[in-house]
């Protein structure tokens, strides 16, 4: 959101404004918009578990992870990664990206492509096939490219690769570009690697890598998993003193790379992030979210005989892992308002083991009111599934009013549009009124508190009205530096915006 210095109409002094685009959504992730919190606070809302996206077969099993979810207009897609036989690095292991589709976002389908010739996998719904000595398979993260005038052959794109340890002299060590048409035929958009070790010298782990187009910064960027000391330092070696954390790296044409660099965590403290799945969110794209596994690798929850009655392989008996979330909104800082767990194990025991509740890369929508984020779960065990967790449309984090009210001012801005729309509950004794300020703090005539029509329920998207000739017309404040003051009683508050 641009930034400029606007006329206070109720003071003359100067202030510093948030000039908003049409339509432009904001959710209250962070404290962007909010210039004051009187008796109210952000509340992080928890996906809900609903049911199982996909099983795995045997061939499956060993991992499954990695996932990624798109969705191309009706059409939605999955991507994860099978490996099965030894363990990585021996000489009967397989890895390659498998893939699923679905036509609503809850029932998935394996399709049998039979593009490459996977012994023992049935259905053949491989789209990236194993080859060692390139890593294609590993962690393969795909997007749908947003960059204005790309060509239809690209519009799907793709990092996959690893560092495969500490020896940057690996042959294996590197990223490689992949684009597609439809999502599921795939080709090396160059044979070499577009992210290797000769770029930087960050020592890079094993893990997804999502990118996207950045349109605010005319570039594309990637996240990768890095390792770096208590102060941020990068790190080219994984030693006992390393922090899994996140790096970002940009590119004008997905070709050339910059170098990587370690991401602020915004003053909040460091913690073992296995994976981060940054990605922009669909109904507000300047805002990027970010939905890490927070990684404690030497806690151990279960005892040895669940672990044996779960049939846990003996390497996951050590650590436990939990969803995260943060945001971003450009740049190399993340915003972690909320360090609290925002998937945590939970009542299932099953859950409570390493390497478990990882997040795909991909927000969708899959009713008009809900939108589905999917966590691997059930890790290395035959009952690994990926299952589909539900909230409220942008019901990430809710301005939270409790039974004896309170309010929200935001800072100053500048809007374009005609209404005031609002994503809101309340309870039967709850309600909201919104009041339109000049940046001093004096309500607007025609827009005061007790102008404003009561409101009360729950939807996604409602108008705010005042009474008399206005109604919920606020096209003639357009331009103006202006406050919201929203006061509320047992109420959340999700998003506004102020649309055409």
């Amino acid at each position: 959101m641009e930034r400029k210095l606007a006329h206070n109409h109720g003071t003359g002094s100067q202030e510093q404004c948030h000039s908003r685009d049409w339509g432009r959504r904001e959710l209250f992730v962070d404290n962007y918009l909010i210039d004051k919190l009187n008796d109210t606070t952000l509340r992080l809302h928890h996906p809900q578990p609903a049911e199982p996206a996909l099983t795995f077969g045997e061939e499956e099993a060993a991992f499954g992870g990695y996932p990624t979810v798109l969705k191309d207009d009706d059409a939605y897609r999955m991507y994860y990664r099978g490996a099965w036989g030894g363990g990585e690095g021996s000489a009967d292991h397989t890895e390659v990206t498998l893939y699923a589709e679905s036509p609503d976002g809850i029932n998935w389908h394996k399709p049998d492509l039979g593009l490459y010739d996977i012994p023992n996998l049935s259905p053949n719904n491989a789209v990236i096939p194993n080859d060692p000595s390139l890593q294609t398979a590993h962690n393969f993260t795909p997007f749908l490219d947003a960059r204005p005038g790309i060509p239809a052959s690209e519009r799907y794109k793709a990092l996959a690769g690893s560092f495969v340890g500490i020896d940057t002299n690996d042959p294996r060590d590197g990223f490689n570009a992949f684009v597609s048409a439809d999502g599921v035929r795939w080709k090396m958009l160059t044979e070499e690697f577009v992210i290797n070790p000769s770029h930087f010298g960050v020592h890079t782990d094993q893990s997804s890598v999502p990118a996207f187009w950045l349109g605010s910064e005319d570039c594309y960027v990637a996240y990768l998993r890095i390792r770096v000391d208590e102060n941020l330092q990068p790190l080219t070696s994984h030693d006992g003193r390393s922090i899994r954390w996140i790096g970002r790296t940009t590119s004008h044409d997905f070709l050339t790379w910059t170098e990587v660099v370690p991401m602020n965590p915004g003053g909040a403290p460091l913690e073992q992030l296995y994976t981060n799945q940054t990605q922009p969110y669909f109904r507000a794209p300047h805002i990027y979210l970010a939905f890490p596994k927070r990684f404690n690798h030497n806690l151990v929850v279960l005892p040895e005989d669940e672990f044996d009655r779960y049939e846990v392989s003996a390497s996951q008996r050590q650590g436990v892992s939990e969803g995260v979330f943060m945001t971003s909104r450009g740049g190399t800082t993340f915003d972690r308002t909320f360090m609290e767990a925002f998937l945590p194990p939970g009542l299932d025991r099953q859950n409570w083991v390493a390497r478990n509740n990882m997040a795909a890369c991909g927000i969708v929508p899959t009713a008009p009111e809900e939108i589905s984020i999917y966590y691997l779960q059930h890790n290395s065990q035959p009952t690994s599934h990926i299952r589909r967790h539900t909230l409220r449309t942008d019901g990430f984090v809710s301005v939270n009013a409790p039974y004896h009210g309170g309010e929200l001012i935001t800072k100053p801005l500048i809007f374009k549009g005609k209404a005031l729309e609002i994503n809101f509950a309340t309870s039967i004794v709850g309600c909201i009124g919104v009041e339109i300020q000049y940046i001093g703090g004096q309500p607007i005539a025609g827009f005061k508190l007790t102008d404003s029509n009561e409101i009360v329920g729950d939807e996604i998207a409602r108008d705010v009205s005042w009474k008399g000739v206005h109604g919920s017309d606020v096209s003639r404040l357009e331009g103006q530096p202006i406050r919201l003051r929203f006061v509320m009683k047992d109420a959340d508050l999700y998003a506004l915006r102020f649309r055409p």
